[in-house]
């Protein structure tokens, strides 16, 4: 019996040549492309995705046809995103009357993948035969309360508190084997790993960065009852309905002061690439705070990626939870964390000082003190009197102390890992760390407006998935170097 599992001999050589061949047969002269088009072509020449047939081979049978290479389906999805081509269905017509776009990717222009090809590759991506993380008949969930004033964000509905989750989380993780999971692989083994070793993401000490942002997938919650309470005269009742799209439900806009339905992309993201690529992403339902939009996709991510060592942690004051800046401790991890002004202080520290919003002290006097050092080793900062002179002494009206070198105080991180941190907040060093959390913001950012993420008008988790890892794909794939010239247009310009 003849095994039809897809297997690629030549490996990327074949893919090159096959390319090399068929652009002298459609287009000759390379000066009648775009240069911006030029640019994209460039990119996937030198992509190599050979090792992705072998990672997709147990997803095809031995019976029936042979199959389109994996690799070549994944190149095609991704060319589709270059080129913001957002339905399979328009795709699959580009790639029937444009030679360009099925060369690239690796068909023949006379023999191209349909609709039906992709969606298929897309299940195959998909290690579950359920389309969602949820199955379609469930509760209603809680509605969303709108924030009392402008840019808010709205509070959680989840009745778990972040200690919670993070305690259930240490000892199984949220998704023990996602449907994502080989997704992810893919991701990691042919681009994240890729980027490190260009040097473009420190996977040994990383620094993350994470954010939610929100995914609209449809104007409106859509379900039907599953009962026959309204025929016997009942209209407020309580049993499960069936929803087509069961992991989403409505969720508070900040940014647009609007309720919307759909996902919250929680995105963790290298803060210290220049690129902001990528690391990790999770789609939760849109009501899920940020602060529990963390939790599940830090400790999804951990289980999916053991051997990454992260060395900082950038989050932005919706994260301002006391169970965190203690995990992060006990796992020598430094949080970078703003202060939720919302979630109180101490009044009083050491008797008679109090802490500052960024957790300087300040004296009886209403003074902030000045920091006059910081042991590392016995996890506390030094804190001295602002009027003190070590020549004149102290030249407050009411001192505090006697001793002419003024009083001190000594933070200790464990009376409050909050407040006290190592870097202190009102260090240099601090600040511009911390700025490079809004590296999250522009990495979502440009996944829904450079690459339309929002625009896939899917009805399942497997397709927004896939589709987004494809886009985290070619983030990466746009930061990698080029050659400043195109090889592939100097062996065009070559006689055959």
């Amino acid at each position: 019996m003849h095994t039809l599992k897809p297997i690629n001999l030549g490996g990327h050589a074949a893919y090159q040549d096959h390319v090399l061949e068929l652009m002298r047969k459609y287009y000759p002269d390379p000066g009648t492309i775009p240069p911006s088009t030029w640019m994209i072509i460039d990119r996937f020449w030198h992509l190599d995705l050979s090792h992705v047939d072998e990672q997709m081979a147990d997803r095809y049978s031995i019976f029936g046809p042979a199959p389109r290479l994996p690799s070549c389906m994944l190149r095609s999805f991704m060319l589709s995103i270059e080129f913001k081509v957002t339905s399979f269905t328009e795709w699959s017509r580009q790639l029937r009357i444009n030679p360009l776009f099925a060369i690239v990717s690796g068909f023949s222009p006379s023999d191209t993948p349909g609709t039906g090809t992709f969606y298929d590759f897309n299940a195959r991506l998909w290690l579950s035969d359920s389309k969602n993380l949820s199955p379609h008949e469930r509760q209603s969930k809680a509605t969303v309360k709108k924030p009392s004033k402008k840019g808010e964000k709205a509070q959680p509905v989840e009745k778990v508190t972040v200690d919670e989750l993070i305690q259930r989380f240490e000892i199984e993780p949220p998704l023990e084997n996602p449907p994502f999971g080989r997704l992810f692989d893919i991701f990691k083994d042919n681009f994240l790993d890729v980027s490190a070793q260009k040097g473009l993401v420190d996977l040994d000490s990383l620094a993350l960065s994470g954010d939610g942002t929100p995914v609209v997938t449809s104007a409106r919650e859509r379900s039907k009852r599953t009962c026959d309470c309204r025929e016997n005269g009942i209209t407020d009742c309580s049993c499960d309905r069936y929803y087509s799209q069961p992991d989403c439900d409505i969720g508070w806009d900040s940014s647009r002061n609007c309720f919307y339905h759909g996902y919250d992309l929680y995105m963790l993201t290298a803060s210290d690439s220049e690129s902001d690529l990528p690391v990790f992403p999770l789609l939760s339902p849109a009501s899920r705070h940020d602060s529990h939009g963390f939790c599940y996709t830090w400790f999804t991510m951990r289980h999916l990626m053991p051997e990454a060592s992260v060395s900082k942690v950038l989050l932005d004051s919706a994260h301002d939870a006391m169970a965190l800046y203690r995990y992060f401790r006990r796992n020598t991890i430094v949080p970078f964390i703003d202060i939720n002004s919302k979630r109180g202080k101490p009044a009083i520290y050491k008797d008679d000082f109090a802490l500052g919003d960024d957790g300087v002290p300040i004296c009886p006097a209403g003074r902030r003190m000045n920091r006059d050092g910081c042991e590392n080793k016995k996890h506390r900062l030094k804190y001295r009197c602002p009027l003190t002179s070590r020549k004149y002494g102290c030249s407050c009206s009411t001192p505090c102390s006697d001793s002419k070198y003024g009083r001190t105080v000594h933070l200790q991180m464990k009376d409050d890992p909050r407040l006290i941190n190592i870097p202190p907040r009102d260090s240099t060093e601090w600040k511009l760390e911390y700025n490079a959390r809004t590296s999250s913001e522009r990495c979502n950012k440009r996944e829904k407006n450079d690459f339309l993420l929002e625009s896939g008008s899917h009805r399942s988790s497997r397709d927004w998935y896939c589709r987004l890892y494809c886009i985290m794909m070619c983030q990466h794939l746009d930061a990698w170097d080029l050659p400043f010239e195109s090889p592939l247009q100097s062996l065009l310009r070559l006689p055959a």
